[in-house]
């Protein structure tokens, strides 16, 4: 038998070390190009899409790989309604900075107020053995590529048994005067899979059937969560046999906790700290915050994919885990 060289000995000794370090990152963040890649267990999680109009992720699996997010614009898939078309994934973003839309700012709307979001650099990816995270800054730019925010954004991949976590961390710096302004047309948002959507909308294709069911932290069910606070909201329904939920919460250190929602019976799942006149359905109220250069705001919310309901999932328990800084 030969015996190692000490180059091979030295190369083995390396692989002993480093060998069950890298078995044990199961959770992989990887940047390449205009897109930061999610991999758990060795499976295609997610991406996080880097290029403007503005940064979204896609799509969100649960635990057993079932797909909980809309397929377009990105993709076809049948069955899915069609509309909204910036309605991409998670994302997050506000109709109203200073006037200029970071919202609805596709490109083929062809209107002169739409702002881009655009990539300044990834900072950081990290792996492990049970949660990976990206660090990444972007840049909140007029049509005239005046800039009025900088974005200061983390995000943390969590994995459990049968659950998924995101965490998502975001500092807002103003590189100006900037307001952000009351309206609905916002912020922290998801458009759901089509099995998530509320039954009884005349638009909806006929399959995959619509089982959703959306309840609120005060109880509140349906289309009436609509313009409510509370600090989180669950989303739930049966996607090809299997009984899933969505649960999206807010921290209660964020500013005007706990927040309005955005959300409706065709699946958009967004919460909005500024559109009280919308939400309220009061003229006399404004609910737009303004900003000085150089001042900050920081908003913090996770995202919890889970098995069954709310009660299943016992979502009150997990938002007060989350809510005192703990993790899953």
């Amino acid at each position: 038998m030969r015996m190692a060289t000490g180059i091979q000995r030295v190369s083995l000794g390396l692989m002993a070390v480093f060998l069950p370090v890298l078995l044990a990152a199961q959770v992989t963040v990887k940047h390449s190009g205009d897109k930061v890649s999610i991999t758990i267990d060795g499976r295609h999680e997610s991406d996080l899409y880097l290029a403007s109009p503005k940064p979204y992720l896609h799509p969100l699996r649960a635990a057993s790989g079932k797909i909980v997010s809309r397929m377009y614009p990105m993709a076809e898939r049948e069955g899915e309604m069609k509309d909204h078309q910036h309605h991409r994934g998670l994302f997050y973003a506000h109709g109203d900075v200073n006037g200029v839309d970071f919202w609805a700012n596709e490109a083929s709307y062809k209107r002169d107020n739409l702002g881009l979001i655009e990539l300044i650099q990834v900072e950081e990816t990290k792996s492990g053995a049970n949660q990976g995270s990206l660090r990444a800054r972007f840049a909140w730019k007029s049509p005239q590529g005046e800039l009025l925010l900088e974005e200061d954004r983390t995000m943390v991949f969590h994995k459990a048994p049968g659950q998924r976590a995101i965490d998502i961390d975001l500092k807002l710096t103003a590189k100006r005067e900037v307001n952000f302004g009351d309206t609905k047309e916002g912020t922290f948002a998801l458009r759901t899979a089509p099995e998530f959507e509320l039954a009884g909308n005349p638009k909806a294709p006929k399959t995959p059937q619509r089982t959703g069911r959306m309840v609120n932290a005060n109880g509140v069910e349906g289309k009436d969560i609509w313009g409510k606070r509370a600090p989180w909201v669950d989303y739930s329904a049966v996607v090809d046999g299997e009984k899933l939920g969505i649960a999206m919460m807010e921290h209660p250190e964020n500013p005007r906790y706990p927040t309005y929602w955005h959300a409706r019976d065709y699946g958009l799942f967004s919460l909005n700290p500024f559109g009280v006149r919308d939400f309220e359905r009061n003229k006399t109220l404004d609910g737009s915050l303004k900003l000085s250069a150089g001042q900050s705001v920081r908003f913090r919310y996770r995202i919890l994919i889970h098995s069954g309901d709310e009660k299943d999932a016992n979502i009150p328990a997990v938002y007060e885990r989350y809510s005192r800084g703990q993790s899953e």
